[in-house]
């Protein structure tokens, strides 16, 4: 397997000729009914890619075809499933793909089958939540457990938060919400205050995540929430649960109900569908849920090993991201999901997108010469109707935009006013937008012009169920992966949040007496430290 910087590969150069050439795609006038019915690729779950209204014409998707095939990407992708160490960084495997199921070859790791502790590790999370389910499993005073909370940062919570909160309406519909479930990640000390004042502490189990067991925030707030445990006479040995790793001093501790474990081969923002997110999904909603989860993220990993971009929504989906960030120079991309349920969803594929591919070396460490990860941000529409996109359609930059949209609602609980449903009203809004970004609209006053020319993509399902949403998750997890290897970058380690941690705890070590550095001392005695 060849691992090469993007601009010394022949279709680097290709696209870039293409670009230089000064044809463009006027989607204006390219997109068209046919146009929409024919540019689709089905998804796993039910889910369906439509990239209609995308900048895209034949000569540049056959150039990202033959940039996929030299690139090696479905080589690579089967390499990463295989065990082979892409984390160069770190030296370590990268399988959070096992997680969901095996795809090739079992994965053997100093004569320990990873696939086969994966399983075991979801079964036994899965009896600890069928206990609690149970009632045999109870708080310090005896009674059952009404919420659970989880005590978590960056993946830790990102992750899990977005998946809980999409699939809360739906349970709550379909009769599977177990616990209410909260969650705690900021140092801030409002944040695990407010969480505690709202739960009733002794029925609630509290879910406490760090891989390492030394996370400065999450063990803080762990800390915050036993003070609280102990004020209120409780145990809080019979309300924690840790999910860290078999080496962390969380593992095996007494202090705990229980500990499931994760290892190094799990990156943070990769850890939904491990223990990380299983324990309090399978506690909210019961293992069932959580199994279709994986299920639905592992069949889109299983359509991402197809080598044929117009079959594979993930590459396709990465390499049109490709064209717009290298050579047609667009910084950003909007991720708007037309669901409610998908509020937080934008938020963790900021940081999977941003902490993954927000390199400027490659695998290597050695420095590159063209521009990488993009900016991602977003909010759920209509809201985001309402904010931002002024810019979106008015401003000086392009942007690329990612909609996500669903049929029906979740609940179906709705109202008809003014003729039609609210959940038409949300669709009718989705598809408005998607045409006024690409066609625009001319005026002879200049404050009502919109130009068009905004590219987007559509994902699209019936309903936002458990299979759709990891079939979402695993798109966006793979389209990630497939950037990093077309750009040849390490998508699987965090380096850039270290020097941050390594200052504060100079300025903690230092307590008002000097940290080495003036500048350092300035700022901390600005905010009365």
């Amino acid at each position: 397997m060849r691992y090469v910087d993007f601009d010394k590969t022949a279709g680097y150069h290709q696209l870039a000729s293409l670009k230089a050439s000064g044809t463009k795609v006027d989607l204006g006038s390219l997109l068209s009914a046919a146009q929409v019915n024919q540019r689709q690729v089905p998804m796993a779950a039910g889910l369906t890619y439509s990239w209609a209204a995308k900048e895209v014409d034949t000569p540049v998707l056959e150039s990202l075809q033959a940039l996929a095939e030299e690139q090696e990407l479905i080589g690579k992708y089967q390499a990463i499933l295989e065990g082979e160490v892409m984390n160069t960084g770190e030296h370590r495997k990268v399988l959070h793909h096992l997680l969901r199921g095996q795809l090739g070859k079992p994965v053997i790791h100093d004569g320990k089958d990873i696939g086969a502790f994966y399983r075991q590790e979801q079964e036994r999370f899965s009896a600890f939540a069928d206990a609690v389910h149970a009632g045999t499993l109870r708080g310090s005073t005896g009674k059952a457990f009404t919420t659970v909370v989880q005590i978590g940062i960056g993946g830790s919570d990102l992750g899990p938060r977005a998946l809980y909160l999409a699939l809360e309406n739906w349970a709550a519909a379909a009769g599977k919400q177990r616990l209410q479930a909260k969650f705690t990640s900021n140092v801030d000390p409002d944040d695990a205050s407010q969480v505690a004042a709202s739960v009733v502490l002794e029925q609630t189990i509290f879910v406490l995540v760090s891989k390492s067991g030394t996370t400065q925030e999450t063990l803080a707030n762990e800390l915050f929430i036993k003070a609280k445990l102990h004020k209120a006479g409780l145990d809080p040995s019979k309300h924690l649960v840790a999910v860290t790793s078999e080496t962390s001093p969380l593992a095996r501790n007494p202090a705990y109900l229980d500990s499931f474990y994760i290892d190094d081969f799990i990156g943070g923002r990769y850890s939904s569908t491990s223990g990380v997110g299983g324990v309090v999904l399978s506690l909210a909603f019961g293992k069932e849920v959580f199994q279709a989860i994986l299920a639905g993220a592992h069949e889109a990993d299983t359509l991402a090993l197809e080598s044929n971009i117009y079959k594979n929504a993930a590459l396709l989906d990465a390499l049109i991201g490709i064209w717009e960030r290298n050579f047609q120079g667009y910084p950003y991309t909007a991720i708007l999901p037309y669901s409610q349920a998908l509020s937080r969803f934008p938020a963790h594929l900021q940081q999977l997108d941003m902490e993954s591919n927000g390199k400027r070396v490659n695998r290597n460490g050695e420095p590159l010469a063209y521009a990488t990860g993009p900016v991602v941000f977003g909010e759920p529409g209509t809201n985001g109707q309402h904010s931002f996109y002024q810019l979106l359609h008015q401003g000086t930059d392009v942007i690329p935009l990612q909609f996500v949209g669903f049929i029906e609602s979740q609940r179906g609980d709705d109202l008809m006013v003014d003729g039609s449903l609210s959940q038409t009203k949300l669709k009718a809004n989705l598809a408005a937008q998607i045409v006024a970004f690409a066609k625009g609209k001319a005026d002879p006053n200049g404050n009502k012009v919109f130009l068009g020319g905004r590219p987007s993509s559509l994902i699209y399902g019936k309903r936002l169920t458990p299979e759709a949403l990891g079939a979402l998750l695993a798109h966006f997890e793979n389209k990630v992966m497939f950037q990093g290897l077309v750009w040849n970058l390490n998508s699987f380690d965090q380096e850039g949040v270290q020097l941050g941690k390594v200052l504060t705890k100079k300025v903690l070590a230092a307590q008002g007496g000097s940290s080495g550095d003036p500048v350092l001392d300035a700022y901390s005695a600005l905010l009365g430290l």
